[in-house]
């Protein structure tokens, strides 16, 4: 292959839907086409083709999400087609099912096989422990937070030089203060029916045990105060059960004037910028913890649990604070100590927490790494030109 023809990546996953995963594809296969790459995305479909397709980026329509076997067995031949005929260089999967289609593909052209790690997955059994494991046989594997690498050394078993620690990152010209209008603002203050004179507290994530919606209701109850509003920001799909157990527990702790439900919000800049205390209290570890980020980025002060990729985001003391995980009372002492502090109307704060999370997790410096890390899978000639 000529030397000048520029090298071409493909990421394959289930869809484009609006999660980490596929939020972070669409991201580096946009920098990749702007670098000169011939950046290929291959899924199922979803949300995010028209954005994709409108920075540039060729998405090819593949059936990879399904977990049938014989579909996958099927995903194979095409997938090493797509691979054959527009000569991809990198297969990078982000997701167990199309990545067994992909690996089978890859191995079977001759080409470079990357795997990124976007959370721990299950490995408590044997047969879990098997389908997992095709995301630890690229060439090089991406876990996304250190603490997403050490578990996949333990578990798996995998080499440090075969993995590279690289963060999510997120766009910081989105995620800015300076960039949200009194507008914005104002219409999700109309919408969720905000007081000006009582504090805002918020916790972000889809409506799930795993998220700690619970630990903050009881936290609060305990806290004694009903000078303040709670937002509980997420939907609840396909997990009614659990919403209506916590609107019991609410309604069981005379919380009802406190803690409200608003569903999913299409503008959590705005969000952010209209609280003054954020949470992330996951009772399980996230691999990074998104929220954490984000609400550093626009200036808030950040209260998350002590594990996962929190331990990496959150400063304590300087950017937030850190409580056990499932801890009602550290959860309602770090409230307490936050809602004194007033934190959002110290500038030197606010500062501090964006420049935090501008220099450690921003979108450049994610894309940056990705694509450094493509370039050196290359053969020698091809990624000196």
């Amino acid at each position: 292959m000529p030397e000048d023809t520029p090298p071409t990546v493909l990421q394959v996953l289930p869809a484009l839907g609006t999660g980490g995963a596929e939020r972070s594809a669409v991201d580096v296969a946009v920098a990749a086409k702007r670098a000169g790459w011939t950046s290929l995305i291959a899924s199922a479909g979803g949300r995010l083709v028209d954005e994709v397709t409108a920075a540039g980026v060729e998405h090819l329509t593949v059936p990879l999400d399904t977990k049938n076997p014989l579909r996958m067995g099927r995903n194979v031949g095409r997938l090493h087609e797509i691979i054959r005929s527009r000569r991809v260089d990198i297969v990078h999967a982000r997701s167990r099912a199309p990545a067994w289609s992909a690996w089978t593909a890859t191995r079977r052209a001759g080409r470079v096989f990357v795997t990124t790690f976007h959370g721990q997955y299950d490995a408590a059994r044997t047969w879990s422990r098997a389908y997992n494991r095709v995301m630890a046989r690229g060439d090089k594997v991406i876990a996304v937070s250190h603490f997403i690498a050490e578990h996949v050394k333990r578990t798996y078993g995998l080499e440090a030089e075969r993995i590279e620690m690289i963060h999510r990152g997120l766009d910081p010209a989105v995620f800015d203060p300076a960039a949200v209008s009194e507008a914005r603002i104002g219409r999700l203050g109309r919408d969720w029916d905000l007081p000006d004179d009582r504090p805002i507290v918020m916790l972000p994530g889809r409506l799930t045990r795993l998220k700690g919606q619970l630990v903050l209701i009881e936290a609060v109850a305990r806290l004694g105060r009903r000078d303040l509003l709670v937002l509980l920001i997420g939907g609840d799909p396909g997990r009614s059960s659990y919403r209506a157990e916590l609107e019991q527990r609410v309604a069981a702790l005379g919380l009802g004037q406190v803690i409200r439900f608003t569903g999913d919000c299409d503008d959590m800049p705005a969000a952010y910028l209209a609280s003054d205390l954020v949470i992330s209290a996951s009772t399980k570890p996230e691999s990074f913890g998104r929220v954490a980020v984000e609400a550093q980025a626009m200036g808030r002060p950040v209260i998350a649990t002590d594990h996962g990729g929190a331990r990496e985001t959150v400063i304590e003391g300087t950017s937030g604070w850190l409580v056990p995980p499932g801890d009602v009372a550290r959860l309602a002492a770090a409230l307490e100590r936050a809602l004194e502090a007033n934190l959002v109307r110290q500038k030197d704060f606010a500062d501090r927490a964006r420049a935090h999370a501008v220099a450690n997790f921003s979108l450049e410096v994610m894309c940056r790494k990705t694509l450094d890390l493509y370039a050196g899978l290359l053969p020698k000639p091809r990624a000196s030109s």
